[in-house]
């Protein structure tokens, strides 16, 4: 609030004691829905200005006393605590209004995290609601909302929530199956959709094989999947290790097609590992 209007509400409130004395009173709702229509009864004669003052805006109006003012719909669209002022000439009446979010939720602002997520996580996802009048106020009273999560194959959870001072939030599970899911939020008539890809878990088990071609020792592991059952995509990174008398070989090979091969020395003895991050497959020893 600037200086000069703090001045101008202080001179407001000194003369406002004077205002019932000489005849001058007025009427109107103490509470009403933001761009609701609303009306001002007021006693006395002659002209007066008034003035709605809150922190969204500021309302004058030259008004005749002792007749009825009436306000159009749309005319105080902001939620908020106003101060009302009735200026004479020499006196002052004041009284306050408080401008309530509409009833009706107009818009849902919903953010959901992550976009991407690997499958099979505990609460992994998160969805925050928003809920706004026609106006854009958050509407601060308390209201039902729903939460749904769907994968493609059509296994739904669901959450039922209250929105409390215009805001709600839940967590849900990402999904076993891989794939593009709808998290979608509903309140009345209103819905709103994100959608978050399910992406395949770190590798759970790795099983490989081992062959004689060439004078070389050719590895492959089976198709690599997660535990679910998902195909863990291609590029991630497969570790080979040749352990043998005298020395070790490793070789990091990507995934292509869901396989990982690779060629490696035909050593007597060799004991040789497979392993993908913290996931280690099965042991072959290596004999001629």
């Amino acid at each position: 609030m600037n200086c000069g209007l703090a001045l101008l509400l202080g001179g407001f409130a000194l003369a406002a004691q004077l205002a019932a004395a000489q005849g001058v009173t007025m009427a109107m709702p103490e509470k009403i829905e933001a761009g609701a229509s609303f009306s001002l009864q007021t006693t006395g004669g002659g002209k007066a200005t008034l003035y709605i003052v809150g922190p969204p805006q500021v309302l004058k109006r030259e008004i005749q006393l002792g007749a009825t003012t009436f306000f159009a719909e749309g005319t105080l669209p902001n939620a908020g605590h106003y101060a009302v002022f009735l200026a004479t000439e020499s006196s002052t009446q004041s009284a306050s209004l408080d401008i309530v979010p509409e009833s009706k939720p107009a818009t849902l602002d919903f953010l959901a995290k992550p976009s991407r997520i690997q499958v099979n996580l505990h609460d992994g996802i998160t969805g925050a609601i928003y809920v706004f009048d026609v106006f854009h106020n958050l509407i601060t009273f308390p209201l039902p909302v729903s939460f749904e999560l769907s994968s493609p194959s059509g296994a739904m959870q669901k959450r039922n929530a209250v929105i409390r001072e215009g805001a709600s939030w839940t967590a849900m599970d990402s999904t076993a199956q891989q794939g593009m899911d709808r998290f979608v939020v509903r309140m009345a008539a209103i819905s709103t959709v994100r959608v978050v890809a399910q992406v395949p878990g770190d590798p759970c088990r790795l099983q490989m094989s081992a062959r004689l071609a060439s004078g070389q020792l050719h590895l492959a592991t089976e198709p690599v999947r997660d535990c679910s059952g998902n195909a863990v995509p291609d590029g991630t990174v497969v570790t080979f290790t040749e352990t043998y008398q005298g020395g070790q070989s490793t070789v990091d090979v990507p995934l292509k097609q869901g396989i990982a091969e690779v060629q490696m020395p035909a050593q007597s003895g060799a004991m040789i590992s497979v392993a993908s991050g913290l996931v280690l497959g099965n042991q072959i020893r290596w004999e001629k």
